[in-house]
């Protein structure tokens, strides 16, 4: 079956990708292509600005976490909802674990697995013909790959861009525009990435401009017709990453708790359930129609007094978890328990399901692949169940608390990392994010 598709790839992080990605989807669009947005590996906040530039939920693919049956559905579900996917590619292309080919949680295993052809977004400040050589050798590292063009990326002048295009294009790769250097491209940041779409006041007009630029300096009309070659055989039946807790859940959803996974709320609404969403932030609590509430992760630790004094949030949220489970992920297990101190040192008291404390006031960086056993069933699942997923986080437990621990995780090298999150009663926590479950 044919399917229009591709991949914006780079050598490392940090080349550029986001922005190009972002500027061929607006541009995309603004010509009436229906296009959709995916993301390889674990990451929230790119896809959302995947969806504030498509207008369509922005999706997560993942060799590791994620089995072959749930990556068929995933791309499936992208495909029928748009023309055309543009898949922007994590770290570099090739980066990934040390596991057996196309399950590494590499980029080149999901444009290997999809054929799709990979455009090259190459950083060459600092460089002219040589960058060539990084292209030849991406271009014939795996051939499995197909490196279908390059776009050229933080260019200085016009002389510069024909020494590099010349070179590329001597060795039988296209180039199909190039973005000049442009410090007022650059998106803001903060310690998780980016910061959130739906915190950035001015990115419509971003798009905009981003859309027009790639108009005028790429040659989109190629891009388009390499786009075409993509085949894929859709699955016989949709597999889902996880089932539902409920048949009606609520879920927290605003500037605070935002880390949801689109695929993830895709799978239970294709199980029948309904998603009932609520906003802690605006001292909302879970709909007490629902049976089952789901707390993700975001940025708790930038609205902590405001949580705190969210008393109708709490009172809700503590009469909901007497008889319905309650799940948190990193930013919802902090607001779970008993308190979370800010980067400034200030103690603010949380809802108290759990009683681990948190901290910000001496943050450490905690990142990497997770799987995890279940220890207690809860709403992710039974106990014994094989969960995979990942860590992002620079919180610090400073008081673990009496909770009964509620995972043993691994990480994606297989090295034990101990037991993980809390339980007590109906509510579960965990600063681990699930992508699926395994096996």
């Amino acid at each position: 079956m044919m399917a229009r598709g591709l991949m914006i790839a780079a050598p490392r992080s940090g080349g550029g990708k986001t922005t190009l990605t972002l500027a061929i989807m607006a541009a995309l669009r603004a010509r009436g292509v229906e296009v959709g947005g995916a993301k390889t590996g674990p990451d929230y906040i790119d896809p959302a600005f995947h969806e504030a530039a498509t207008g369509r939920p922005g999706l997560n693919l993942d060799s590791w976490t994620m089995a072959p049956a749930l990556l068929d559905t995933i791309m499936t579900q992208a495909r029928q909802a748009a023309g055309m996917v543009v898949v922007e590619a994590s770290m570099g292309l090739f980066d990934g674990l040390d596991t057996p080919d196309g399950a590494r949680g590499a980029p080149s295993d999901i444009a290997a697995r999809f054929d799709l052809p990979v455009i090259l977004v190459l950083d060459v400040s600092g460089q002219g013909q040589s960058a060539a050589a990084t292209a030849l050798g991406f271009a014939r590292l795996d051939p499995t790959v197909r490196v279908a063009g390059v776009i050229l990326n933080r260019v200085g002048s016009e002389r510069h861009r024909t020494m590099a295009t010349r070179a590329i294009t001597a060795i039988g790769l296209p180039v199909l525009g190039a973005f000049m250097r442009n410090p007022d491209l650059c998106m803001p940041e903060r310690h998780l990435g980016l910061v959130q779409a739906r915190e950035h006041d001015g990115l419509a007009g971003l798009l905009a401009q981003l859309a027009a630029q790639a108009e005028r300096d790429l040659d989109l009309d190629a891009l388009l017709a390499l786009a075409d070659g993509g085949r894929y055989t859709p699955p016989a039946s949709r597999a889902i990453a996880l089932p539902p807790p409920g048949q009606r859940i609520a879920v927290a959803n605003d500037a605070a708790f935002s880390f949801v996974y689109a695929h993830m709320l895709m799978g239970w609404r294709d199980m029948g359930a309904e998603i009932s969403f609520f906003s802690p932030l605006a001292d909302e609590g879970p709909d007490d129609t629902c049976d089952a509430c789901w707390l993700p992760g975001g940025y708790p630790e930038l609205h902590a007094a405001r949580l705190s004094a969210a008393t109708r949030f709490h009172a809700r949220l503590r009469h909901f978890a007497q008889t319905r489970p309650v799940h948190g992920e990193c930013g919802g297990f902090m607001t779970l328990g008993a308190s979370l101190t800010d980067r400034d040192g200030h103690t603010h008291a949380m809802v108290g399901l759990l009683d681990h404390e948190t901290s910000f006031a001496r943050r450490r960086m905690n990142l990497g692949y997770r799987a995890a056993r279940l220890r207690h069933g809860c709403a992710l699942g039974t106990v014994g169940t094989h969960l995979r997923g990942h860590e992002f986080h620079y919180a610090t437990i400073s008081n673990p608390g009496t909770d009964l621990p509620l995972a043993d995780l691994r990480d994606g090298n297989g090295e034990d990392r101990g037991m993980a999150g809390g339980m007590r009663g109906n509510v579960s926590g965990t600063f681990f994010h699930v992508l699926a479950r395994h096996g």
